[in-house]
């Protein structure tokens, strides 16, 4: 996972965008960008230059600036999404994103899971809902035998 403050420290640090030779024939990706802006439909291209599709959304919660990932859809046709952790996410630009794995490795890319639920119980959960229960509980609160 990748902090805000890790995506734009190339960026600070004075050092700009180096367009290797893979990337030759990609249009101009815009300037560095951080993971907060952005956007749905943002091209997502492979390190040897792939066009792998659009992303769907960011996975990340930016309350404690923590960037878990993209969904991007490789398709035109629903079903294609994929996820791509942080630590495949190489460099977000205003116009596109260039992940650290080429396209073969891309192609391998998991179909996202959805987050496990958390489920707790807790008293009110486990009292039963008929008439004699509420009745018993009212009796008992009224004449004090908790």
């Amino acid at each position: 996972m990748l902090s805000r403050t890790a995506v734009w420290s190339r960026f600070a640090a004075g050092q700009r965008p180096v367009r290797c030779d893979s990337l030759a024939g990609v249009d101009d990706l815009g300037a560095p960008a951080s993971y907060m802006t952005l956007e749905s439909g943002t091209a997502v291209y492979s390190s040897d230059g792939q066009r792998l599709g659009k992303v769907e959304h960011v996975l990340a919660d930016a309350d404690v600036d923590v960037f878990d990932g993209i969904v991007l859809d490789r398709s035109v046709l629903p079903g294609g999404h994929r996820f791509a952790d942080a630590s495949q996410v190489d460099e977000i630009y205003e116009r596109g994103v260039v992940l650290s794995i080429d396209s073969a490795a891309a192609a391998a890319l998991p179909e996202p899971a959805p987050a496990p639920a958390i489920m707790e119980a807790g008293p009110g959960d486990t009292v039963k809902e008929d008439l004699s229960d509420k009745l018993k509980r009212a009796w008992n609160r009224i004449s004090g035998n908790y």
